[in-house]
């Protein structure tokens, strides 16, 4: 171990709360890098790594999307999973005000306020996966389920299908 104390995320203050087990990556990055340049660093499959998307809906109510990093949102079936006309992608400058986390240490466990969270049905194939930890440079494996009942989520059908 390091000199300091292990620093625990919110999220990973939750998560020890609730009693689900997690593990914890760490990499080195001081700003923000895509999620597939994160996997690459981490030698995880991409399929197993997720992202945490923040959008506005139509209500102007936000909700949280988590979906495998390669992937795109589809905001129709976003909104529909939502119960909203429309939603979208929440600016960047906002995420931290709305979430309390910085853009690339979203994560969908422990923001702010308890939003409205679908992840994608494609977690449900996975044992594990992969979400920020709620900091740049922190990674969490956890399993789908509980990464289901940390984020109070549903799983929905969310991304785009490669034409």
């Amino acid at each position: 171990m390091g000199k300091n104390k292990e620093i625990k995320t919110n999220a990973m203050r939750i998560l020890d709360k609730m009693k689900i087990p997690y593990e914890k990556s760490t990499y080195e990055c001081d700003e923000f890098i895509d999620g597939v340049s994160v996997a690459d660093k981490l030698n995880l499959p991409h399929e197993k790594v997720f992202k945490t998307l923040v959008t506005q809906g139509h209500s102007k109510e936000y909700f949280v999307f988590v979906i495998p990093i390669e992937k795109e949102l589809d905001l129709k079936k976003a909104a529909k999973s939502v119960g909203e006309k429309s939603v979208e992608m929440l600016h960047v400058k906002d995420i931290n005000t709305v979430t309390g986390y910085v853009r690339g240490g979203c994560t969908a466990i422990g923001m702010k306020k308890k939003y409205e969270t679908r992840i994608d049905e494609s977690a449900e194939e996975q044992d594990m996966v992969y979400v920020s930890g709620g900091k740049i440079g922190v990674q969490l494996k956890i399993k789908p389920e509980d990464l289901l009942k940390a984020s109070e989520g549903k799983y929905a059908d969310l991304i785009m299908n490669n034409l």
